[in-house]
Formats: structure tokens, C-alpha cells, sequence
């Protein structure tokens, strides 16, 4: 039987890599849109054309978690079964006012925003699908993290400690998950380069400073975490849990 994965963001950057590196092994996808119906329609019949398969979009706003779900009871009468999460969608825009910012303009709104979208979604999404999960015996979570929380990057305050928090979370849920054969990782890549990024005001700084330090001379790109990602979830990774992997071209150490 086919197994399914479903992902939070899977329209852009790097979730739009997840979903088609996980369509390419055999596998359904349930993946979320924020507002774009009509591009996610265009990436369902591309997928369908190329790889054969069942995949469906759906909306969902990560600032309400709990709309999580009614997202999965939608889920539970086009799927069968849920074998992998992945949280992957972020937000950006308005909603990151005061907090994606210098510190001392850092606002609590702002802030709390981003803890919502990264943490809190997170929780109750996997909350979610280890409901799912349980019904067949097991399966994976995948938190996407970044290594702002490790390197110093201007304006990342906010962003960087919710991604520190979420990783200590997929540790938590690892020690509570794993009786049930569920395992829970994080992975963090950084900087890619994808549209978020580039709405940062400094991308072009970001891009060659991590061009300039890593030891591969160049940045990172979506494909260099769909990989990873899709090999956290096979049995080939069964004894592996409640880790973070860093996918950064080597430019912490440098």
C-alpha cells in the first residue's frame, strides 16, 4: 500500500522540492497552500503527469494551529493513511512586523507571530498526525529549522529563537513518541536560497557572505534538503530520532 506524507507549505522553495522528491519514491502527498489554489492545481496535475499518484492541496493559515485540525479530518476522507509530517510553511509580510527587526525594535505581536506559525503549528500539527500514525503502526515527523539560531543574522531575532524552541520541542516529542514507533527530527538548512529569502532587505549580503564561507563556494538550494528529509522517514534511518541535522554548505565551522 501507498503511504502518505503530508506537509504544511508545499507550493514554494524548499516544501515545493519535498513534495516532489517524495512524489518521485512512490509516495501521496497532502500538502497545505496559503492562498495560491490555482498554483497548487498547476503542481497536482504536473506531479500526477509525471510521477502517477494521489496528491491533493489544501488551504491553511499556520497563525490559527488549531485549524490543524479540521485540516486532517479533510485529510482522513481523501487519504487513507498519514505516514509522515512535515512542517515546513512559514510566514513572512506583515505578519512579521516587530519581529523580524534590529532588537530594539522588537514587538511582541511580531514575535509571537512567529513563535505561533513555527512552534505552536508545529505542536499541534504533529499532535495531529500522530493520531493518524498511531492507526499504522509508526511513522516520521520533520520539523524544518534554520541555523539563524546557531550564526548571527541581522533582523533574525524572532525567527531564530522560535526555530531554536522548535528543535528543542522535536527532542520532547521523540522521548514521548517513540513507544509508539513515531520518530521526530529537525532539520535545519541555511541560508537557501529561495523566495523567502530573497525579501530579506540584505539577500544579496546573506547570499555572498554564504557563498564566501562555505567550502563548496556556493548557497544552498531546496533539492539540498529534500533529500535529507526523504531519507528521515525510510527504514534505512530507523535508530535515528530527537536529532537536529544542520544542512549549511559547512559555514558554521568557517
Amino acid at each position: 500500500m501507498r503511504k502518505t506524507l503530508v506537509i504544511s507549505g508545499g507550493t514554494r522553495g524548499i516544501g515545493r522540492a519535498i513534495v516532489e522528491e517524495f512524489a518521485s519514491q512512490g509516495i501521496d502527498v497532502a500538502f497545505t497552500y496559503n492562498k495560491n489554489a490555482e498554483l497548487s492545481e498547476e503542481i497536482i496535475s504536473e506531479l500526477s503527469e509525471k510521477f502517477g499518484g494521489k496528491y491533493k492541496a489544501y488551504p491553511l493559515d499556520i497563525l490559527e494551529p488549531n485549524s490543524y485540525k479540521d485540516l486532517f479530518k479533510k485529510i482522513d476522507e481523501d487519504f487513507s493513511r498519514i505516514d509522515f509530517f512535515i512542517s515546513n510553511a512559514i510566514i513572512s509580510g506583515r505578519s512579521v512586523v516587530g519581529g523580524f527587526a534590529p532588537f530594539m525594535r522588537l514587538k511582541p505581536k511580531g514575535l509571537m507571530n512567529i513563535y505561533t506559525a513555527t512552534v505552536l503549528s508545529f505542536i499541534v500539527g504533529a499532535q495531529e498526525a500522530t493520531k493518524r500514525m498511531e492507526k499504522t503502526g509508526g511513522g516520521s515527523i520533520i520539523s524544518l529549522s534554520s541555523t539563524g539560531n546557531h550564526v548571527y543574522t541581522p533582523n533574525y531575532t524572532g525567527h531564530a529563537n522560535s526555530k531554536a524552541s522548535v528543535e528543542t520541542v522535536v527532542k520532547y516529542a521523540s522521548q514521548e513518541l517513540g513507544e509508539k514507533g513515531i520518530r521526530v527530527n529537525a532539520v535545519s538548512g541555511g541560508p537557501i536560497d529561495t523566495d523567502a529569502l530573497k525579501k530579506f532587505p540584505n539577500y544579496e549580503e546573506v547570499k555572498d557572505e554564504v557563498v564566501k564561507r562555505s567550502p563548496l563556494s556556493r548557497m544552498g538550494v531546496p533539492n539540498d534538503l529534500s533529500g535529507i528529509c526523504y531519507f528521515l522517514t525510510t527504514e534505512k534511518a530507523s535508530w535515528i530520532t530527537g536529532q537536529t541535522f544542520i544542512v549549511d554548505g559547512g559555514t558554521i565551522f568557517a
